[in-house]
Order: structure tokens, then C-alpha cells, then sequence
């Protein structure tokens, strides 16, 4: 059986709505989209975006209103769902959703952005480390393991268009880009390295100095899966004509 997923950082749900996210989604048509910063409750979301039909949805959303949030819409109804990294219902950020199907484990991650402050940089690199404890806890179940979100720190220099500008600034620290290289010591695969050595492929453009229009941009949105797994994996991609946010989707085709 054959997969397409798909992974975008929205900036807004709602927001994305009124660009014609729903139009988007009905015609791209993945087995399982994931959106992260989706920066709504429930109850702020009006009857298309909760109900979608062909489409199970979850939502985890921050305690704070207007902040962060996942969702994955799903066509195959999952075994179970999680929400966050350490316990089924804890999740004050709404970062993380955890869903269990037959054959593999679909994680939708938010991972923090460490610009805010000190503190905040070492939150992130301490939800690096908490998240790598989840992949170690479900490699005991001898499923494959999908990853995919926002992890808001390009990999290597040609993962942004300007690294030695940013070789200080949080998301290209070299304490951050460690935490890659150990995801990938750990046994996750960088699914879009797997097809795509070149740079210049970029998911995060910044809005202000529209730099979409030049292309001065960071590969900060990823699939990863578990490198025993990666013989099911056929395709890996980069939507970069779509527009609505900040970022662009990206996606993978697996087959088992």
C-alpha cells in the first residue's frame, strides 16, 4: 500500500483558510496531512476545518490562545492517538500529536524555536532530547516510525541560503545542528537528503524582506524516518510553489 504524506507549517490555521487551504487540500488529496502553528482552540475553528470529509482530524492546542498548535488530518483512522512527547494529555504548547496505525507510527511535531531567549534555546535543545526518548521508547514496538514538522533549525550550510550571516543566530547554532546529526546517529533519516543532494531548496522564507521572491531562504521543515524502514521509502519532495504561509509543505511517498 502506497502513502503520500504531507507536513506544513501554516502559520495560522485560520488564516491559511481564507487562502484557500481547504481548496488546496481537497485537491492535493495526501493519506495524512500534518500542520503545525496552527495558533487556534477548537472552538475558535468553524465546521470545515473540524470536519473535512474522507478525513479523520486531531488537534492539540496550546493553553495559551493565539500560540503554536498541530493537527493532523488523517484518511485512515488511527490505532490510537497521543498527545505530546510525555504523556498521552500533556501538552501546554500543543506541539506534538503521536498517532499508532498497523504498520507505522506517525509523529507531527512542533519543535520549539530558540530565538526568544536563553532560556527558551535551552528549552528547545531539552525537547530535542525528550523527543529522541520517544523514537527509543517506539523502536521497541518493531514498527516504522514517520517524523515530520517543523524542527526550526537548518541541518548543514546548504540548508540556508546564508549560513556564516547565521552561524550565531538560534537555528543554525552549532549546539542545535548537533541535535540533527544526532538525530541521524540515532537511525532517523533526512527522507529529502535521501533524493535531493543539491542546495538551494529551501521551506522557510521570511516575510518582511520577502525573501520568497529571491529564494533567500532555510530548509527548516522535515520528514524523517527510521533508517531500517528507509527501503519503503519512494519519494520525497518540496512544495515550494504553494503559498499561504511562511513556509512551504513538504512531503513523502512510502509504500509497504
Amino acid at each position: 500500500m502506497k502513502y503520500r504524506f504531507i507536513s506544513w507549517n501554516v502559520n495560522g490555521i485560520r488564516a491559511v483558510q481564507k487562502k484557500g487551504f481547504l481548496e488546496w487540500l481537497s485537491k492535493e488529496q495526501p493519506d495524512i496531512l500534518a500542520l503545525q502553528e496552527t495558533k487556534a482552540h477548537l472552538d475558535q475553528l468553524d465546521e470545515s476545518l473540524r470536519h473535512v470529509p474522507g478525513y479523520h482530524v486531531f488537534f492539540s492546542s496550546a493553553e495559551r490562545r493565539g500560540y503554536s498548535g498541530v493537527a493532523v488530518y488523517t484518511k485512515e483512522e488511527p490505532l490510537c492517538v497521543a498527545r505530546g512527547i510525555y504523556d498521552e494529555e500533556n501538552d501546554p504548547e500543543g506541539r506534538a500529536l503521536v498517532l499508532e496505525y498497523p504498520r507505522f507510527f506517525f509523529l507531527n511535531i512542533y519543535f520549539p524555536n530558540g530565538k526568544m531567549s536563553r532560556e527558551r534555546l535551552q528549552f528547545k535543545l531539552d525537547y530535542y532530547q525528550d523527543f529522541l526518548g520517544l523514537v527509543t521508547q517506539l523502536k521497541k514496538k518493531k514498527k516504522t516510525i514517520i517524523v515530520c514538522g517543523d524542527v526550526n533549525t537548518a541541518h548543514t550550510e546548504i540548508d540556508l541560503a546564508r549560513p556564516k550571516e547565521n552561524s550565531m543566530v538560534s537555528g543554525f547554532l552549532p549546539q542545535e545542528r548537533m541535535w540533527l546529526d544526532t538525530f541521524i546517529e540515532r537511525g532517523l533519516t533526512d527522507t529529502f537528503r535521501v533524493f535531493h543532494k543539491e542546495p538551494g531548496r529551501y521551506t522557510w522564507w521570511d516575510f518582511k524582506s520577502r525573501a520568497r521572491e529571491r529564494n533567500v531562504g532555510w530548509r527548516i521543515d522535515y520528514f524523517f524516518i527510521d533508517t531500517p524502514s528507509r527501503d519503503h521509502l519512494k519519494d520525497a519532495f518540496i512544495l515550494h510553489e504553494v503559498s499561504g504561509s511562511d513556509h512551504c509543505p513538504v512531503g513523502i511517498e512510502v509504500q509497504f
